[in-house]
């Protein structure tokens, strides 16, 4: 069973390799087109001399909560000699392929289904809008986007405190916005299927949304696994209104 989890809680399990722990993930790598992890980028402390790689979601071989662990389907050693990851980040398409030529895997940007499983979103997104999308998106830096402003349709409405991620096709689920400026302490999800652009050099991410929305939303415990009663308040809420503020639609 999948298991949607933040990814502040993944970056306390150690990625194990066949033969003995690769390291800690510290960031992860996703395409903004299919909001799909791309690469997570691990930390691997002192058998590597803090060198960090890069680890594809299609060689994980699954996550086990009681040893804090989750597998990879490598040696140490197939690790240890894998290209080095560029100073320029995130990493260039470049380095992807040399990347894939050195694991002779073939590369997502190819439609392998191992890789690039079907992506299905939550909500439905109005046909009108879907536009279609360069075979070449960037990629995206978790860090780069954590922290960014989100900003509905009428003004600024929180931060982008984290990503909430399945732990067996590797989709992010939702982002989790931290709305404390408005409601101390509050916290609520947003689907990517609202999200019309990612800016990082802007410290903005927009979404298809009004502020109004966005604070009704049901509030979201990080502490706590997304559960199906979770997911069907979340969706009852923003496909009932539509991404409008109630209001308005009196009006």
């Amino acid at each position: 069973m999948q298991i949607y989890r933040p990814f502040a809680d993944l970056k306390k399990f150690h990625l194990e390799a066949r033969d003995g722990k690769i390291g800690r993930p510290d960031e992860f790598y996703f395409d903004d087109r299919h909001w799909l992890v791309r690469y997570l980028v691990v930390q691997t402390g002192n058998w590597l001399f803090g060198r960090e790689v890069l680890i594809a979601p299609g060689m994980l071989a699954g996550v086990n909560d009681k040893k804090k662990t989750v597998g990879v389907d490598l040696t140490l050693a197939q690790v240890e000699k894998s290209p080095p990851l560029e100073t320029i980040r995130p990493a260039s398409r470049y380095y992807e392929e040399q990347y894939y030529q050195y694991y002779g895997w073939q590369p997502y940007w190819t439609n392998d289904l191992l890789l690039t499983p079907e992506v299905r979103p939550v909500f439905p997104a109005p046909a009108e809008e879907q536009t279609p999308e360069p075979p070449d998106t960037r990629l995206r830096s978790s860090k780069e986007v954590t922290g960014c402003t989100l900003l509905a349709v009428d003004g600024e409405i929180g931060h982008v405190k984290d990503f909430i991620v399945g732990d067996k096709e590797w989709v992010i689920r939702y982002l989790e916005v931290d709305i404390g400026s408005w409601l101390t302490g509050r916290k609520v999800v947003v689907s990517p299927t609202w999200i019309t652009a990612v800016n990082p050099q802007r410290r903005e991410v927009s979404v298809k949304l009004t502020r109004q929305v966005i604070r009704s939303a049901p509030a979201y415990e990080p502490s706590q696994l997304i559960s199906k009663d979770f997911e069907l308040q979340v969706y009852k809420h923003y496909c009932g209104t539509g991404g409008r503020n109630k209001d308005e639609d009196e009006q």
